[in-house]
């Protein structure tokens, strides 16, 4: 269903369930709702993607938690090479939302042809940008590791988890495509549905991949329960078959059962100017933040990794500690995406700016109750990701810290999901780019060899309240929507 189907609705409850009353056209034909409506707008669009984005979360600890319990030599050899699978993972998400946008636009725009054909175009090229960047993943696997300054005695497996990573980039890739196509035409609880069976496949696979084969027993009888045994590698072998068969269901939802996207008659497969130059025009911004803003992480790897075993694998698992508080984040961000780009396309400048700053907000309160419960929980939260003493009080410590940078980490993110869908991507990407090394790296260089781990992560907590002060500053000054229009 599309925003325009439920932005003036009254809701009620039938059976149990919400039912929307009004029409469809009721966005393009000027009706302003109250700010109550908004709210529940931006409360029912968000739900679903916050539920996916806290499934994917859970996923992520289990895998934290599998790999742990292998040692912290396990848990850094996945952390030294951690953050360059976030650029690859990255740059597929950017050039997805080049497309993405341009549906939610259409879609607002009652222009449900030229969305599919948008979406038939985007599965071509995306098919063949996840190609190109898993053939450059492999091509530097084995040389990776030392080229990050880790620790010669982590090299193979860290090499042998990256190379299996970037095999998955492909089906990773076309899932993030029929995520966000769905997503973009107003539906957000297949995609939510599926990203969380993603989740169950994943820890499916990592149960029988990672560990050898152990001995179930109940009562009098012994089953036994198989197990591959491949410990690192199987982690990202586990992945790989979860994203494929995620990936599957994705666009056949997307292809066939999509209300406003289903390929059901001819179209134009051949990518088209017309679509390829507005795709560009929003995501060669993000790639290029993408690409500095990853090969920071990359920089942060290269200071972290001189600081022992133990730094590392408590700074990797901290990192996948704190993404349960900023997830939630990532959800109103993409239905803030959603929201603004079918304003927009209904040239309801009004209702764009309005819901760009109610979805901040409301990202901003939410991180901030998550941040204080990251805070209180820290000690348990490491506690379940590794039995490392030492590593899960370095982790709680450096937890603790981000803690304080929660809700203007969240300003930074719920904000940039709503320009970028009113096509608003390079201010936003200068943002970034200036704020993360102008600021966080240059801090990390200066306080790491002195103050160690918790240094680095004074300095980045530091970094993401400049950098949500910055996306404020430019949310509010409304000059985006002097670009809100991208066919």
């Amino acid at each position: 269903m599309s925003i325009a189907a439920i932005l003036f609705s009254c809701c009620r409850f039938d059976g149990g369930e919400l039912a929307y009353t009004l029409d469809i056209d009721a966005l393009r034909e000027g009706q302003t709702p109250t700010r109550r409506q908004m709210a529940l707008i931006v409360f029912v669009m968000s739900v679903p993607a916050i539920l996916a984005e806290l499934s994917t979360t859970l996923m992520q600890y289990i895998d934290a938690s599998m790999v742990g319990s292998l040692g912290a030599h396990a848990t850094a050899s996945i952390g030294i090479v951690e953050s360059t699978i976030w650029l690859l993972d990255g740059l597929a998400g950017c050039a997805a939302a080049g497309f993405t946008v341009q549906v939610a636009q259409l879609v607002g725009a009652g222009r449900d042809k030229d969305a599919r054909d948008v979406f038939r175009q985007a599965l071509v090229v995306m098919m063949a940008f996840g190609v190109l960047l898993a053939l450059g993943g492999v091509a530097v696997s084995r040389q990776l590791p030392a080229w990050l300054g880790g620790d010669p005695a982590l090299f193979e497996d860290a090499s042998r988890y990256f190379l299996v990573c970037s095999c998955a980039i492909v089906p990773l890739a076309m899932a993030r495509l029929g995520t966000g196509m769905l997503q973009c035409s107003g539906d957000m609880r297949t995609p939510s549905i599926l990203n969380v069976l993603c989740c169950v496949f994943d820890v499916c696979f990592n149960a029988v991949l990672i560990h050898g084969g152990n001995e179930l027993v109940i009562g009098l009888l012994t089953l036994p329960v198989p197990g591959a045994g491949l410990g690192v590698v199987g982690a990202a072998l586990g992945t790989l078959c979860a994203q494929v068969l995620t990936a599957v269901l994705l666009l056949w939802f997307a292809t066939q059962r999509s209300e406003r996207l289903a390929l059901r008659e001819r179209g134009v497969w051949v990518p088209q100017p017309s679509t390829i130059r507005p795709a560009w025009t929003v995501c060669w911004p993000m790639l290029l933040e993408r690409v500095v803003t990853s090969s920071a992480y990359v920089a942060c790897t290269t200071i972290v990794a001189p600081l022992g075993v133990v730094a590392v694998a408590a700074n990797s698992l901290a990192i996948t500690a704190e993404a349960v508080c900023y997830m939630p984040g990532y959800g109103i961000e993409t239905a803030a995406t959603t929201i603004v780009g079918q304003a927009v396309g209904a040239r309801r400048r009004d209702l764009a700016r309005s819901f760009a700053r109610l979805s901040t907000l409301l990202g901003m309160l939410v991180m901030t109750v998550s941040g204080g419960l990251m805070f209180v929980f820290a000690p348990q939260i490491m506690g379940m990701l590794t039995p490392d003493a030492a590593v899960q009080a370095l982790g709680t410590q450096v937890l603790r810290i981000e803690a304080f940078a929660e809700p203007l980490f969240a300003a930074s993110m719920v904000a940039s999901g709503a320009l970028r869908g009113a096509g608003d991507t390079l201010v936003p990407s200068v943002i970034s780019l200036a704020s993360m090394w102008g600021v966080r790296i240059t801090l990390m260089a200066i306080v790491a060899p002195r103050w160690g781990l918790v240094g680095v992560w004074s300095a980045m907590a530091f970094e993401l309240c400049v950098r949500g002060a910055l996306f404020l500053w430019r949310l509010l000054r409304d000059h985006w929507l002097d670009k809100a229009s991208l066919r």
